[in-house]
């Protein structure tokens, strides 16, 4: 969505100066902050708020910078605390809040933008088609490969390419 090559170095530069500043400076203080509570048997409701704090942050300052907010949720991931008893706590937590709450947000917000109107005429509708098609071979094939290469059946192998695609 740049307007020029000028928007597009400020865009550039701008994010590898949110990099280095995440790598550099504000993850490692991030990490100090949090080391109180990574050290902790539960580390409880705070630890959860300042990550998710963090995290929204992160994804905010990449969308205004000009990319998409998901690279800085990503770059904020990068720069947690790497105590392995503190990640799953916090996965758990996550997973709940974003299947209960996020989920449905997403398909709610995706619903209300799509625009079937867009597909006025038979060349629209065919082009649709071929790429709901290909999608879905591609996503039914690569799943099913994969879970055979790994030793299931064709079978369940199949049936976990159909579930992959109803969960995309």
């Amino acid at each position: 969505g740049s307007r020029g090559f000028w928007a597009s170095a400020a865009t550039i530069v701008l994010a590898l100066t949110f990099i280095l500043a995440m790598l550099l400076a504000i993850g490692p203080l991030f990490r100090r902050t949090l080391s109180r509570y990574a050290e902790k048997e539960e580390p409880g409701k705070t630890a959860v708020a300042a990550v998710l704090v963090f995290l929204l942050a992160s994804a905010l300052t990449t969308e205004l910078v000009g990319i998409h907010a998901l690279f800085g949720a990503f770059l904020a991931g990068v720069v947690m605390p790497r105590q392995r008893r503190f990640r799953a706590f916090l996965t758990t937590r996550l997973e709940e809040f974003s299947s209960v709450f996020l989920l449905p947000l997403f398909f709610a917000f995706t619903g209300l933008r799509t625009r079937i109107g867009l597909l006025n005429d038979a060349r629209s509708w065919a082009i649709c088609g071929l790429i709901i098609l290909v999608a879905t071979a591609g996503k039914l094939g690569g799943s099913m490969v994969a879970a055979r290469l790994t030793g299931v059946s064709w079978p369940d192998s199949f049936a976990l390419g159909a579930l992959m695609n109803s969960r995309g």
